[in-house]
């Protein structure tokens, strides 16, 4: 029902006037056959779209396209190209940083791996190049290869495909809320050499809190210096502030923004103040029982490192539509109860019969988060992933606010 309503969705360009900044979206391959085509893609809302993912390899002369239709690649780009939007290509992911490491740990993979990623450009045709790595120094998945000179060796890389490109091509990074790690291990205090070969970083704003935390949170903050030290994990301001500290220039940082939310499993005791009705913040929830999100989610399956993973309990803003936590105006739905936390600006949703509670983002926070956007002088904004919207309701918003 959701590929109709999105068929339907009325008509709102984007204004010229915001041609030179990113209004991206990051597109997820593997949708393709499963409820989200090409055709889909809303082209008239974005200048930039992502195709995701192509992974690294234990080759360093390969990336490959396995797990995201890969054969749908020409087709995504000559669309892109046709609706005069540019079509880059996000290399790694969560589950596809795993060689990152090895991939520029020396001078002659180094320049193997330029040739490899610039190889691709040319044989799809594809304006931009978006470096996903899941991180530097740092385990992500689990099974990474992991190197105290990432940083360093991801630095150099970049350096030497900046000077081995076209100058049209585009370079980007997505980056947590922190900058790259130094020797030390610690966020970088200096990432002014990255800036000078990176047409911009974007700071992936989400998966902030989630089933991993120690309660209720909101998954993409906007701010978070109001609320308790304990609550504090990181949001958009802070993550700005820290890579601008650090030599980003702000014109070079573009907010991840996302289309989704998670879904907790929390007790009626634990849901509500006690003595009302009214929506308790951060609140306990049961970690064993993880509520299965919308049919996107993940049900269960082996993980790129080998290992049984379970529901992730994902639930992208359609999703929330059609599981009756939101109206088709993406407001809340008769019998669900929701609460907005002031500080991060972000909404909940919570279903007392099935005890399930879900931090997501809505209209009004991708506002605020256009208008923090515009204020800030950031380059625009990304979003994971442009199948998540429901009538194109959330990136209308952020359109209008920047």
């Amino acid at each position: 029902m959701f590929k109709l309503l999105r068929l339907a969705a009325p008509l709102t360009l984007l204004s010229s006037a915001y041609a030179s900044k990113v209004a991206g979206a990051w597109y997820a391959g593997w949708h393709a056959t499963n409820g989200y085509p090409v055709s889909n893609i809303s082209w008239d809302k974005y200048n930039t779209v992502y195709y995701s993912f192509a992974t690294t390899t234990s080759d360093v002369n390969t990336i490959s396209l396995e797990g995201s239709n890969g054969a749908l690649l020409p087709v995504f780009v000559s669309e892109a190209h046709a609706h005069g939007v540019k079509a880059h290509i996000a290399i790694g992911g969560w589950g596809g940083s795993i060689y990152f490491s090895s991939n520029v740990a020396t001078a002659e993979n180094r320049t193997a791996f330029v040739d490899t990623v610039l190889d691709f450009v040319g044989k799809y045709d594809l304006d931009g190049v978006n470096f996903d790595w899941e991180y530097p120094d740092k385990q992500g998945i689990g099974c990474n290869i992991v190197s105290s000179d990432d940083s360093a060796n991801f630095l150099s890389f970049l350096q030497e495909l900046r000077e081995e490109s076209c100058s049209n091509l585009t370079i980007s990074a997505a980056v947590s809320l922190t900058p790259f790690r130094d020797s030390t291990g610690n966020p970088s205090t200096d990432v002014s050499a990255f800036a000078k070969v990176l047409d911009y970083v974007a700071i992936m704003d989400y998966d902030v809190w989630g089933s991993w935390s120690s309660a209720v949170g909101p998954n993409a903050p906007l701010e978070d210096s109001c609320a308790t030290s304990s609550e504090q994990q990181g949001s958009a301001d802070s993550a700005v502030k820290a890579w601008s500290n650090a030599g980003m220039p702000a014109d070079k940082i573009v907010l991840g923004v996302a289309s989704y939310g998670h879904s907790y499993s929390v007790s009626p005791s634990d849901a509500f103040v006690s003595g009302t009705k009214t929506l308790a913040a951060y609140p306990a929830f049961n970690s064993a029982n993880q509520p299965v999100g919308d049919a996107w989610d993940n049900t269960g399956s082996v993980d790129s490192c080998g290992n049984y993973a379970g529901s992730g309990g994902t639930f992208d803003f359609w999703g929330l539509v059609d599981g009756g936590f939101l109206n088709s105006e993406g407001t809340t739905a008769p019998g669900i109860y929701s609460r907005i936390d002031s500080c991060s600006q972000t909404p909940y949703v919570y279903n007392e019969t099935s005890e399930v509670m879900i931090s997501y983002d809505n209209a009004d926070s991708f506002t605020a988060k256009g208008t923090f956007i515009k204020n800030t002088g950031l380059l625009g904004y990304a979003m994971w992933q442009a199948g998540g919207d429901y009538n194109n309701i959330l990136v209308n918003a952020i359109n209008s606010a920047v």
